[in-house]
């Protein structure tokens, strides 16, 4: 088998399928603070099996199109799609998923199957295909579940990415509890929000429509949920931060400053 000279990769912020001549700590570095140097913010992206294809996506011609520059670098990134992308790409295909401080480095972890359906109070940040945050009582599968129509009563997406948040105090006592380290704007309507899902008859609230102020890595509670309607849910976990510090510092040292 011929070396392959390109990667496919899955970015979550946001959803496009590329194709890229950089393997993933480059393209992690490159993705995150760009050819010039700047930071452009946290990262998320799954590499996908270079075997994969679909008639969705125009991934041969994508790769025909990845070649090194006229100076002889190598092509940083080819855009295949950036609409629709989550719903055509098979769980079986997503291999490694890559957390990307502003910095560029880059943790990558394997997912594992979603078993734990905790309850209580949540916080969840949707990545694909749309970008709310909500707070909601139902654990990750129920509320993958919901957000697929099952059961009915709307039509669902078929597919969906998310992280889910902490909430520290919140989740026990949205009226009292304390939030001095959530750095969550708006923390008056967040606390709303809670209390409607823990006392009415619902089981979801939207808490921001666009979340663009709502992800940061430090404040993920287990890390990115996957799923869609056929292959059930997957969970590429985070570690926890007193894990990180011990075992990958510099990584948590780069989302802590």
């Amino acid at each position: 088998m011929r070396h392959l000279n390109y990667h496919i990769y899955l970015t979550l912020i946001p959803e496009t399928l590329v194709i890229s001549m950089l393997n993933p700590e480059e393209f992690a570095a490159y993705y995150a603070i760009g050819e010039r140097g700047k930071s452009s913010g946290q990262v998320l992206f799954v590499e996908i099996d270079p075997a994969f294809r679909h008639p969705f996506f125009q991934i041969d011609q994508g790769i025909a199109r990845c070649v090194p520059t006229a100076d002889g670098q190598p092509k940083s990134s080819v855009y295949v799609a950036i609409y629709r992308v989550l719903e055509h790409l098979p769980l079986a295909a997503m291999g490694t998923l890559y957390y990307v401080a502003r910095d560029g480095r880059s943790l990558g972890v394997s997912k594992v199957p979603a078993l734990n359906n905790e309850e209580g109070l949540h916080l969840y940040f949707e990545l694909a295909p749309t970008r709310p945050a909500v707070v909601s009582s139902l654990g990750p599968l129920d509320y993958t579940n919901l957000m697929m129509g099952r059961p009915g009563g709307f039509q669902g997406i078929p597919a969906i990415a998310f992280a889910e948040l902490r909430l520290g105090r919140l989740a026990e006592d949205p009226d009292q509890g304390s939030a001095d380290d959530l750095p969550y704007e708006n923390l008056p309507h967040l606390r709303n929000c809670l209390q409607e899902v823990k006392t009415k008859d619902i089981s979801s609230k939207m808490f921001d429509l666009s979340g663009g102020q709502i992800l940061t890595f430090r404040m993920v509670k287990n890390g990115v949920f996957v799923g869609n309607s056929t292959e059930g849910l997957y969970l590429y976990p985070l570690p926890s931060m007193s894990e990180l510090r011990q075992n990958n510092y510099d990584w948590w040292r780069s989302i802590n400053t």
